[in-house]
């Protein structure tokens, strides 16, 4: 019987839930246990697919294609375990699910309710991941705030879930916040009644995890233990980390991993966190400063681009550098009509997107980086928009453009692919998921994958148009991968550059802190190159101070 541990979170949302569920997923991994993820969203949508990132961020895809919550991946990030699209679960597929059943007459005529319908429908994904998983610890994240109407059915599942595993396999763990007063002090009054609410629907947290701005003294400590009627022990302190991937070291010291193990009756050896501690090191002594433009048009929410923005990091810690990021909204960059934000630049970034809003500002932003021989590395829209700017200046028009953009342009260098002519609905109806490309032996591309073919995420509906390869080619510009037919271009390079490849597809959701991914890192090391050319890459005592 598999293990499963439900993390809730109160007071307020935003306090770091997934990050909080991937390093407890990771200490438990880091004692030999297999270990699956699952995050319940209370949302109504199918999927966050069709959501606007100011809404809900970025939206992580699974190798399955599975449109889903950005947590998934933390999860991937930390366990260092691919998630399926079983990991993620919506009110919207719950009722969807329940109401396809009633209508096939699943229920035998009776009358569908929340309880025991929509709670049995939960109860059965949990299951399902475990059994899909074969995992010996479930860490199920259940999403939003203790007290939402809308997260009720989901806190009464796993309300219902301990009795009908048994008790010593589930084990709750309550993530708060202490707030400061006017005056200074933590007050732990919100916690007291945010456990309050959760054990008047029902459930007991067995550890409660205190966020604050510094760790929690022993006074605090026993008062939460007391009010919350929690063993003292089972009070964590999690202060605000000096990163993210310090979390599951910070959790380990605490004693999180060995209170999880105990209560849920699990033997396991002492914890291997040589690699965690590596990266802690890595991340302190990375001081090689490199400036690199992030060009979004949804830059006022950074975790639109989080995976983008983890995977330069991941590449340039692995280099001894710290990427800092430049946020430069691909909007002003159109509207403003002149180039300085970009000035200064080590390398460029270009993310992916949708819709035209900001686009010149995306295709000015490759331009810049291709006359100014600044590494620029597109990704998925970032890789069109470097097309569609080497096709206007091939032609000798700005004409040229995607029909994604420009329905009538003369020059759709950019075009649906046929299979998505006549799609009507908008979710989960995109090329979706892993495919496999064929880097082109010879290029850029082949030499930092060093394989000959390779799988990757890809999330879009339009494609390179191939009545212009032959156009572009003359250009300077070389099609370094392929999907195996040859049919689909899956990335783009011009050879005669420092660094200048787009790529259809999403290589930042595979990278791995202690694993970057091979073009971030082929790109970091051309960012490195071109500062340490243009006198920038250097570790000043301002630096060194600004680290320490």
């Amino acid at each position: 019987m598999p293990k499963f541990v439900f993390v809730t979170g109160g007071v307020t949302s935003s306090l770091g839930k997934g990050i909080t569920a991937a390093s407890l997923g990771s200490i438990l991994a880091a004692r030999g246990l297999s270990v699956a993820s699952l995050k319940m969203d209370p949302y109504l949508n199918v999927d966050p697919g069709t959501m606007s990132p100011y809404q809900h961020g970025e939206v992580f895809v699974t190798e399955d294609g599975a449109e889903a919550d950005l947590d998934l991946g933390h999860y991937e990030r930390f366990i260092d375990r691919n998630v399926t699209r079983a990991s993620n679960l919506t009110t919207g597929q719950i009722y969807s699910a329940v109401i396809a059943k009633e209508r096939r007459g699943d229920y035998l005529g009776a009358t569908v309710q929340v309880i025991p319908h929509i709670t049995n429908e939960i109860k059965s994904r949990i299951h399902r991941v475990a059994r899909e998983a074969q995992a010996d610890v479930v860490v199920v994240e259940v999403g939003g705030t203790v007290g939402d109407i809308e997260s009720l059915p989901y806190i009464e599942a796993i309300r219902q879930f301990r009795n009908d595993v048994g008790r010593q396999n589930v084990l709750y763990l309550h993530l708060t916040l202490l707030p400061r007063t006017v005056g200074g002090e933590l007050k732990t009054k919100p916690t007291q009644h945010s456990v309050k609410e959760l054990r008047s629907i029902g459930i007991q947290p067995d550890v409660v995890i205190a966020r604050a701005d510094e760790a929690l003294n022993e006074e605090l400590r026993e008062k939460i233990a007391l009010f919350c009627d929690v063993k003292i022990d089972n009070v964590i302190s999690e202060p605000d980390a000096w990163s993210i991937y310090g979390v599951p070291l910070m959790l380990e010291e605490s004693g999180l991993g060995r209170i999880v193990t105990e209560e849920l009756g699990l033997a396991t050896p002492e914890p291997d966190l040589r690699a965690w501690r590596e990266l802690e090191e890595r991340i302190r002594s990375a001081k090689i400063p490199l400036e690199i433009g992030m060009v979004g048009k949804y830059i006022e929410l950074h975790d639109a681009y989080l995976s983008v923005a983890e995977s330069v990091r991941h590449a340039a810690w692995a280099a001894g550098c710290d990427a800092r990021l430049r946020w430069i909204d691909s909007e002003k960059l159109e509207r403003d009509g002149d180039v300085e934000p970009l000035m200064g630049l080590d390398g460029i970034v270009v993310p992916g997107g949708f819709g035209y809003r900001g686009i010149e500002g995306k295709v000015k932003a490759a331009r810049f980086g291709r006359e100014r021989a600044v590494p620029t590395l597109g990704l998925c829209m970032g890789m069109q928009c470097m097309v569609i700017e080497l096709a206007r200046t091939a032609l000798g028009t700005d004409d040229a453009n995607s029909t994604e953009f420009d329905a009538f342009t003369p020059h759709p260098v950019i075009d649906l692919l046929p299979e998505q002519r006549d799609v009507g609905e908008k979710g989960g109806t995109m090329r979706l998921g892993s495919y496999p490309c064929v880097p082109t032996e010879g290029t850029l591309a082949h030499r930092a994958y060093g394989q000959p073919i390779v799988l990757e995420r890809h999330r879009h509906r339009f494609e390179f148009n191939n009545a212009y390869r032959e156009l572009l080619s003359s250009r300077g510009m070389t099609f370094s991968g392929l999907s195996p037919d040859g049919r689909l271009v899956e990335i783009v390079e011009i050879p005669d550059h420092p660094f200048y490849l787009g790529t259809q597809y999403h290589p930042e959701f595979r990278s791995r802190p202690n694993r970057p991914h091979p073009l971030f890192t082929s790109f970091i090391h051309a960012v490195l190159e071109h500062a340490r050319a243009n006198g920038r890459a250097v570790v000043t005592p301002a630096v060194m101070q600004e680290a320490r």
